[in-house]
C-alpha cells in the first residue's frame, strides 16, 4: 500500500508539501500540486482517514440512535439528518436500538468511544445519565423527536398541539365520542399528545376514552387490539386518534372486519403522519410533522456545535415544530 512518503519520492517533493497540497491548508505552487495529484493517481494513495481524525480531532462523523425505521417517522427523519449532514460534510452512523434500553445502552458506549464527533438521539429514556455523560465529555447531542434530558438541545413537534387539533377536527366532523390509542407517558411525544386530547375533551364537553394492550406499541397489533377494546367498551365510537401509523393501520384492520364502515361510521386519524398512510386503500388522515426539515435542523445543530472552539460552545436550543393536519379518506 502507498504512502504519504511514497507520493513525496515519486513528486520529488517533502512529506509536508504532499500533505500541504492534498488538505489544502496553506499555499502549494499549481505546478507542484499537479506533480502530487498524478503521483497519487499513478500510485493509488488513499489517505488514512483514522489517522487524519486522530490527529485534527475531528472524525466528521454524527452518531444517530433511533428506535426503528420500518414504517415509522424516523425513516423520514433520518433521510433529512443524512442530507443536512452531508451538506456540510459530514457522514452518519446508524444505530437502531427497537426501543430496547440495553441496546441503546451499548450502542452509546460505542458511539462514545468509537469514531463519531456527535450523537443525535431519539432515546428511550432509560439512558439519561450516559447520555448527560457522553456530553459533558465534550461529545456534541442533540435529542430529536424526545426530549427527556432539559440542558441538552431538541428538535421537537408540538405534540399537545397535535392532539388538541386532531380533536377539534373530529367534534368539528360530528364526533362526541372519540377513543386515543396512545404509548407510553414516560415519553414525550405520548405525554403531550395525551395532554392535548384530555385538554381538548374537556374544552369540547367530551368524554376521554383511553386504550392500552399488552403488544409492543409501534405495532399493527397493539393499534387493532386498542381498537376492538374500544369498540367493545365505548358505546357509539365514531372517532379514532392513534399515535403512530402503524396502530392507526391496525385500527383500520379492526374496523374493517367488523364491517364497519370509515368514514361513515367511525373516523380515523394517525397523530404521526407518515408518507405510507397515504398509499393506503383507505388513505389515512393525519397529523404531519415536517420531518426531512427536522432531520436537517438536527444535523445543523449538532455540527454547530462540534464546530465551535471549546470556550464558545453554544447554548442548548430547544426548536419546535408545527405539525400540519392533512385530510385523506378515513375522516
Amino acid at each position: 500500500m502507498a504512502t504519504l512518503k511514497d507520493v513525496a519520492r515519486l513528486a520529488c517533493v517533502d512529506v509536508s508539501t504532499v500533505s500541504r497540497a492534498l488538505n489544502n491548508t496553506s499555499y502549494v505552487h499549481p505546478d507542484t500540486k499537479e506533480r502530487i495529484y498524478a503521483a497519487v493517481k499513478e500510485l493509488g494513495y488513499h489517505p488514512n482517514v483514522m489517522a487524519q481524525a486522530l490527529r485534527q480531532g475531528k472524525r466528521r462523523t454524527i452518531g444517530v440512535v433511533i428506535p426503528r425505521l420500518h414504517l415509522a417517522i424516523f425513516s423520514e427523519l433520518l433521510q433529512g439528518i443524512e442530507q443536512g449532514a452531508r451538506d456540510l460534510g459530514y457522514a452518519t452512523l446508524i444505530c437502531n436500538t427497537e426501543d430496547d434500553p440495553k441496546v441503546e445502552r451499548d450502542c452509546l458506549n460505542r458511539l462514545r468511544n468509537g469514531f463519531v464527533d456527535g450523537i443525535i438521539i431519539a432515546g428511550t429514556g432509560r439512558n439519561g445519565r450516559i447520555v448527560r455523560d457522553i456530553r459533558a465529555s465534550g461529545v456534541a447531542v442533540v435529542q430529536m423527536v424526545r426530549q427527556q434530558e432539559g440542558q441538552i438541545s431538541s428538535v421537537v413537534a408540538d405534540y399537545e398541539a397535535c392532539g388538541y387539533e386532531a380533536v377539534r377536527f373530529l367534534q368539528q366532523k360530528g364526533c362526541w365520542e372519540i377513543g386515543l390509542i396512545n404509548g407510553s407517558l414516560d415519553l414525550a411525544p405520548y405525554k403531550g399528545r395525551h395532554d392535548g386530547y384530555r385538554k381538548a375533551v374537556k374544552d369540547f364537553g367530551l368524554s376521554a376514552h383511553f386504550s392500552q394492550c399488552q403488544y409492543p406499541v409501534n405495532s399493527f397489533e397493539y393499534g387493532y387490539e386498542c381498537a376492538n377494546q374500544l369498540l367493545d367498551t365505548v358505546p357509539g365510537l365514531d372517532g379514532i386518534l392513534a399515535a403512530v401509523d402503524i396502530q392507526g393501520l391496525g385500527a383500520i384492520r379492526a374496523l374493517t372486519e367488523r364491517e364497519i364502515r370509515i368514514p361513515e361510521e367511525v373516523k380515523v386519524i394517525s397523530l404521526t403522519g407518515h408518507s405510507v398512510g397515504g398509499m393506503l386503500e383507505t388513505a389515512m388522515t393525519s397529523m404531519e410533522m415536517p420531518a426531512h426539515e427536522m432531520g436537517k435542523k438536527a444535523a445543523k445543530m449538532v455540527i454547530e456545535e462540534i464546530e465551535a472552539p471549546t470556550d464558545q460552545k453554544p447554548s442548548p436550543q430547544y426548536v419546535t415544530f408545527a405539525t400540519v393536519l392533512v385530510e385523506r379518506e378515513s375522516t
